[in-house]
């Protein structure tokens, strides 16, 4: 396999010390710990939107995706069918709820409506879920660069977690959306670099592109049968549904950006411009993943070197080979920088919005500091180098895994499968009490844990889970909800 030439090496580098100097030009800005979690409430509605689309973006996206394709179909892509329905339930409810609260913290209104349990609770699975969210970006952008220029996988991860920590920390979240508006664009004009050039020096000219990913099924949205232990249709679309839904209505990485809009009508078009904008770009990198497939099926001798790279498994490094393999001088350089766009836009969000729940949520909440505004703002850049260095080492315990988009929707789905069934109780059932809410978590919490762990052998074959990993956010989100709606009712009852 080639390896990068030094322009492309060049580029690269360029790029990555430009978006460093961005986070530390802000930096000069951040004199407040308002202005570092919330820009002071001061950016427009298309810049907010683009950071939720860059949000949503990440090196799981540019890798793991055409990866899941090129090894697959399209059953993954249903996921994003959900966006514009999840964006709509945001707009009319969450946007409106969470800014006239006047609290940057998504789990602050916990604590009102259930006590300081539920607050703490949203709080731990919120940062495990980011802590699992960076390790898995992290570890992908760098098994790219990795596969792309040989050098060490442990060392490139290292490095790509100090660069992201680094400008994150400097700049606050200013820094953060302004750069995901600019690694936004690269991403996107990469993308479509990729996807010319693929059907352009396909072997066999364009329609045969097309007529041999189609005829291997690789453009299907998996099966339409009523069936939940396999990743169907239907599955995929209750997983999507729920998972969006806890994005924008308890993530802490979309409530925060809600802040950052200088008015209500702002933050609502940044949801419609960052949900309408990331189906049709996601379909484009489902549509790489299958135009790779129908390149190297055409090229059996680039096929058999790709085979050959890697032994255990090659889908999630088959764009990667093609980038060092096919393009240009400078141009490899570019799309490396655009899938280091796409992670880094997600890692540098994940960083200020768990920096921001540990001063909000912890920090002041428990231990009565931060209050004074130097202070906050030492407590923020502290949160922010602490958990870079976490989420640094996640990746690193990460090397290995065969699916990185498997590996980051089952982890999702576990941390984030209470959260949501919290909220939507507090939100809905309004006269749900604090012991039903406590009593359904708990059951809910022995589900995913049932969910999750059903290989374990020490669980016994015949009670073991059926569903499929997707369904853990789906079931466990619907189980607190309804057990805490139920209990509520009995309990008035009597």
């Amino acid at each position: 396999m080639q390896r990068l030439s030094a322009i492309d090496l060049t580029v690269l580098g360029i790029y990555l010390i430009a978006v460093v100097g961005l986070g530390a030009w802000f930096a000069r800005r951040n004199r407040t710990s308002a202005h570092f979690m919330a820009a002071s409430g001061s950016l427009p509605g298309w810049v907010v939107g683009l950071s939720i689309f860059g949000t949503f973006l990440s090196s799981n996206t540019f890798i793991g995706v055409p990866g899941k394709a090129y090894g697959g179909n399209w059953n993954a892509f249903v996921f994003s069918l959900t966006l514009p329905l999840a964006a709509w339930v945001a707009v009319k409810y969450f946007v409106p709820f969470y800014r006239g609260s006047g609290e940057i913290s998504a789990y602050h209104h916990l604590e009102k409506r259930f006590g300081p349990w539920a607050r703490s609770y949203a709080l731990a699975c919120y940062l495990l879920t980011q802590l699992a969210r960076v390790g898995a970006i992290l570890f992908g952008v760098s098994m790219a660069l990795h596969a792309l220029t040989g050098w060490s996988l442990p060392a490139i991860i290292l490095a790509a977690g100090v660069a992201v920590t680094l400008y994150t920390l400097l700049g606050g979240i200013e820094a953060v959306i302004w750069t995901d508006v600019i690694q936004s664009l690269v991403l996107l004009v990469g993308a479509v670099v990729i996807a010319v050039l693929l059907i352009v020096d396909h072997p066999h000219g364009a329609s045969e592109a097309l007529h041999l990913a189609a005829d291997a099924d690789k453009f299907s949205l998996g099966s339409f049968a009523v069936n939940f232990t396999q990743s169907t249709f239907w599955v995929v679309v209750l997983f999507g549904l729920f998972i969006n839904l806890n994005n924008f209505g308890i993530d802490q990485n979309f409530v925060q950006r809600y802040h950052t809009a200088r008015d209500d009508a702002a933050a609502k078009r940044s949801v419609w411009l960052g949900a309408l904008l990331y189906v049709p770009v996601s379909a484009l990198f489902f549509l790489i993943g299958s135009l790779l497939f129908s390149y190297y099926e055409a090229s059996p001798g680039l096929l058999e070197e790709l085979q050959a790279s890697y032994p255990d498994g090659f889908a999630d490094n088959v764009l990667p080979h093609f980038i060092a393999n096919k393009l240009p001088l400078g141009v490899a350089g570019l799309l490396l920088a655009a899938i280091c766009a796409a992670a880094m836009s997600s890692i540098d969000t994940s960083l200020n919005s768990s920096a921001t729940v540990t001063l909000k949520d912890f920090f002041q909440r428990y231990l009565k500091r931060g209050e004074d505004d130097k202070d906050a703002l030492q407590i923020l850049r502290g949160a922010t180098l602490a958990w870079g260095v976490l989420g640094t080492g996640v990746a690193l315990a990460m090397m290995g895994q065969k699916s990185l988009l498997d590996a980051w929707w089952k982890l999702s789905g576990i941390f984030a499968g209470g959260m949501l069934g919290l909220f939507l109780l507090g939100l809905i059932a309004r006269k749900a009490d604090n012991a039903s809410a406590l009593i359904g978590v708990a059951i809910g919490v022995l589900v995913i844990c049932w969910m999750t762990f059903d290989k374990a052998e020490w669980i016994p074959k015949n009670i073991r889970s059926p569903f499929h990993a997707n369904m853990i956010t789906v079931i466990g989100t619907l189980t607190i909800f309804l057990a805490g709606l139920l209990l509520s009712r009995l309990r008035r009852q009597n």
